[in-house]
C-alpha cells in the first residue's frame, strides 16, 4: 500500500489551515500596497546557473537541483541537472529586473508571495517547501528604502497582533570593518561571516569551533564575541559610540555606521535595535541587513537587506536594491502556539445550508440557495435527498449557524424555516422575507 503521507519537509494544508493563512498574506498584501508596492511573480523553475554562486557555499548545497530529461540522459553525464528549483524571491527578481529593465519604472517597487524550495533539514518552523512574503525596491541607495522595509514590516506584524518583536539591524561594511580591526585577512571573511551568522543558534562555543575548522584565528574570534556581550544591552547612542571606537578610521566602517544612526532616526521605532552581531550568511548583502526576532521561537520570523550588487551579475549594469522577506510558516507557528488568530477562522466556510427535500425539489433548493447568494451569504445546499435529522446533524458537525429548511409544507406554501443551530429556536418566513432576515 502507497503510503499516503506528504514527502518529509512538505505539507497538505485542510480547509482550516488555508483560511489562516489567506488570513496573514491578506494583512502583508494590504500592508505592502499600502507603501505603494506592486504584485510580482516568477516560475518556480529556474535555469540552474541562475542560482549558483548567489548563496555561498552552503546555500548552494541546499538548491533542489532538477534532473535532465529524456532518453538521452546518461547517469555517466557528469552535468545531471540544468534546472534547479527556485530557492528564494531575491535572485529570480534580479533575474526579471535584468531582463526586463527597459519595461520597468525607474523605482521599482514589487511584492511577491509564493513558495520557495530548500533541501534542508525540517524542523519546527523550518520545512522543504515553505511561503515567503517578499518586499523589494530596486533603483535607489537613497536610505528612505531601508526606513520604509522596517516601517512596513512594523506595521504588517503589529496588525497580526505581535507587540513583543525585535527588528534587528547592522550593515554588512560595519561588519567587514570589525573583521578588518582583529585583522582577519580579506580571503577569510566570508567564512568569517558564515560562522558569526550562527550565534544565535550555535552560541559562543560552537563559533570558536567554527572560525577553528575554518582556520581563522580564534583570537579574532574572542575579541569579536567580547564586543557583542558588551552590546548585549547597550543602547542604540551607545553602541553606535562603541561601534565607531572599535573601527576607528575604517572609512566604509565609519560611512556604515552613520548610516545606521540616520536609518534608526527616520524610523523611529521602539522594536528596531542594532545587533553588532547581526550577520546574515547570504553572501549577496551589501549594505544594512535586518532580522525580525519573537522570544519563543528560535531563528528569525523575518529577514533581508540591502543587495547592490545582486543584478549585475546578470546584466552589465549595477542596479541598487534592497529587499525584506517575512517567513510565512514561522508567523503562523507563533501565531497558532499563541492564539492569535480571530476565532471566525476556524468556523465553518458557510452561513447557511439549504436542505433538499426530496428529488424533486432539489431545482427550488438550489433557486433558494442561489437567491441568499445574491445578497453576499455563503451557503451550502446539501447534496442528497435526506432525512432532515441527517441534514440538521451535519450541518451543525462543520459549525454551519444556520439552517434553511424546504419541506414539504415549505414547498407546499412557498416558505422556509429558519432554524438557529446555535439557540435552537426556528421561524417560517416567506421567501422574500429570508433574505432581509440574514441582514
Amino acid at each position: 500500500m502507497s503510503k499516503t503521507q506528504p514527502a518529509r519537509g512538505m505539507r497538505d494544508f485542510l480547509p482550516a489551515d488555508v483560511r489562516k493563512r489567506n488570513y496573514v498574506i491578506g494583512i502583508i498584501k494590504e500592508v505592502y500596497e499600502s507603501y505603494g508596492f506592486e504584485p510580482l511573480e516568477t516560475p518556480a523553475v529556474e535555469n540552474i546557473e541562475t542560482l549558483t554562486g548567489k548563496y555561498g557555499e552552503e546555500g548552494n548545497q541546499l538548491i533542489f537541483k532538477i534532473l535532465k530529461r529524456g532518453e538521452k540522459l546518461d547517469a555517466s553525464d557528469k552535468e545531471l541537472a540544468d534546472l534547479a528549483l527556485r530557492y528564494d524571491l531575491t535572485v529570480p527578481l534580479a533575474r526579471v529586473v535584468a531582463n526586463y529593465k527597459n519595461e520597468l519604472p525607474k523605482f521599482f517597487k514589487r511584492y511577491q508571495i509564493q513558495p520557495v524550495w530548500r533541501a534542508d533539514r525540517p524542523a519546527r518552523g523550518r520545512f522543504r517547501e515553505f511561503y515567503q512574503c517578499d518586499v523589494d525596491a530596486i533603483g535607489s541607495s537613497s536610505i528612505i528604502v531601508e526606513a520604509e522595509l522596517c516601517a512596513a514590516g512594523n506595521r504588517i506584524l503589529t496588525q497580526l497582533g505581535f507587540d513583543d518583536f525585535v527588528i534587528r539591524i547592522n550593515h554588512r561594511e560595519i561588519l567587514y570593518a570589525m573583521l578588518d580591526a582583529v585583522e582577519i585577512i580579506e580571503e577569510k571573511q566570508t567564512d568569517a561571516l558564515v560562522a558569526l551568522d550562527k550565534l544565535d543558534k550555535i552560541g559562543s562555543e560552537g563559533v570558536l569551533k567554527e572560525f577553528e575548522t575554518r582556520s581563522i584565528d580564534k583570537d579574532a574570534a574572542n575579541k569579536l564575541l567580547q564586543l557583542f556581550n558588551q552590546l548585549e544591552d547597550a543602547d542604540s547612542s551607545e553602541i553606535l559610540l562603541r561601534l565607531s571606537e572599535f573601527v576607528g578610521n575604517h572609512e566604509k566602517g565609519r560611512q556604515a555606521i552613520n548610516q545606521i544612526s540616520q536609518i534608526i532616526e527616520l524610523v523611529g521605532l521602539k522594536s528596531l535595535k542594532i545587533d553588532a552581531s547581526l550577520a546574515r550568511g547570504l553572501s549577496y548583502y551589501t549594505g544594512a541587513i535586518f532580522e525580525v526576532n519573537v522570544p519563543d521561537l528560535a531563528g528569525s520570523i523575518a529577514s533581508g537587506g540591502r543587495y547592490d550588487g545582486l543584478i549585475g551579475m546578470f546584466c552589465k549594469e549595477q542596479i541598487p536594491a534592497c529587499g525584506f522577506s517575512l517567513g510565512l510558516e514561522r508567523i503562523l507557528v507563533v501565531m497558532e502556539e499563541r492564539g492569535m488568530f480571530p476565532k471566525e477562522l476556524s468556523d465553518s466556510s458557510a452561513d447557511v445550508l439549504v436542505t433538499v427535500w426530496n428529488e424533486e425539489s432539489i431545482s427550488e433548493s438550489l433557486k433558494l440557495a442561489a437567491d441568499l447568494r445574491k445578497e453576499n451569504l455563503r451557503v451550502l445546499v446539501y447534496p442528497e435527498a435526506d432525512k432532515l435529522g441527517k441534514q440538521f446533524k451535519y450541518a451543525n458537525s462543520i459549525k454551519i449557524p444556520f439552517v434553511c429548511v424546504l419541506g414539504e409544507t415549505e414547498l407546499a406554501e412557498n416558505k422556509v424555516t429558519l432554524k438557529n443551530l446555535q439557540t435552537g429556536e426556528q421561524e417560517t418566513l416567506s421567501r422574500e422575507e429570508i433574505a432581509a432576515k440574514f441582514k
